[in-house]
């Protein structure tokens, strides 16, 4: 039930954004569901679904207005080399930090 109030918080917040206006609901709502769902259990074909679904302009990188949730909280950790957006490879990362 929590998870459920906060993806929906984080979609009417995210909506509200002028950076996301574009995005779809759809696609931002799957990437919220998958985001909330992932573990230290989760695999990198769970992270590259999430990679694809948060990279909306589909430039293979996800920024800091595209991140969303734990990836938002932790883009300056996940972004090893300090070019302001997350590789494939960055957002793998982010399995060490559910451990």
């Amino acid at each position: 039930m929590k998870k459920t109030i906060l993806s929906l918080t984080v979609i009417v917040a995210l909506g509200s954004c002028n950076s996301v206006k574009d995005v779809n609901t759809t696609t931002l709502s799957q990437a919220t569901t998958l985001l909330s769902s992932l573990s230290s259990n989760s695999t990198v074909q769970q992270i590259t679904q999430l990679f694809n679904l948060l990279d909306s302009n589909k430039d293979k990188a996800i920024s800091t207005t595209e991140a969303i949730g734990s990836v938002a909280e932790n883009f300056k950790v996940l972004d090893a080399d300090n070019n302001s957006s997350l590789n494939l490879t960055e957002l793998t990362s982010l399995l060490t930090l559910l451990k």
